[in-house]
């Protein structure tokens, strides 16, 4: 995992009002922590930080130019992202020294193609690891090619660098390979689906009419 250096400044200002004004100004509210010290406060600029994510992922090693201290050696632990603008809100980070251990999520990637007629399925995007914080894998990789039906990948299967330890329950499933869904099959399920609204409107039809027939039943009585 790359070290990336990173302008920062200190806030003075907190709660809603302030981190608007933050994020108005072309930065983003973030919160450092960590060996046991006070939480310390600091904005950073939203691009170049964005940026950072895109190209190294959210395990980055940030290296926090602060100006009026020392520079600080920070993991990107959360990022908070706004549900409809999509823009980055917060960001939690945590302080790191080398040679220390972390804990982090690793992204999953499988390459490669199956067998023919079968359907590769991945079950777990990421898996949770113990490594050097300067030393976290930017991603593992999960190969398939030729894979036959019934092969299974679990947690413990996947290879990791020496010095990184898996923290997820290593008979987790992370990939299935499975038969491929043959158009009998396809036609079949839709078949079973397009009965199944027919049934379901015949019994709100059915249930629709049975007031209007009691009611005709209390008339004629």
């Amino acid at each position: 995992m790359a070290e990336v250096r990173l302008a920062a400044e200190s806030r003075t200002e907190f709660g809603k009002g302030a981190a608007r004004r933050t994020r108005r100004a072309g930065k983003i509210p973030a919160v450092l922590y960590g060996h046991g010290t006070d939480p310390k406060h600091v904005s950073l600029p939203a691009i170049e930080f964005a940026r950072v994510v895109r190209d190294h992922g959210s395990n980055a090693i940030l290296r926090l130019e602060l100006g009026t201290g020392p520079n600080e050696l920070a993991l990107t632990k959360t990022v908070t992202v706004h549900p409809l603008r999509q823009y980055i809100e917060h960001v939690d980070l945590l302080l790191v020294r080398r040679g220390e251990k972390v804990v982090v999520d690793v992204p999953v990637v499988v390459n490669g193609d199956a067998a023919p007629g079968t359907l590769v399925t991945q079950d777990m995007n990421s898996l949770q690891v113990e490594a050097d914080a300067m030393n976290i894998p930017d991603e593992f990789e999960v190969s398939v090619q030729d894979a036959e039906i019934g092969t299974r990948v679990l947690a413990g299967d996947v290879s990791l660098p020496p010095g990184v330890e898996l923290q997820t329950d290593a008979e987790y499933l992370v990939v299935n390979v499975t038969a491929a869904p043959t158009e009998e099959d396809l036609e079949a399920e839709m078949d079973t689906e397009g009965a199944g609204v027919v049934e379901e409107a015949s019994e709100e039809v059915a249930a629709a009419a049975e007031p209007a027939a009691e009611g005709e039943d209390a008339q004629q009585s």
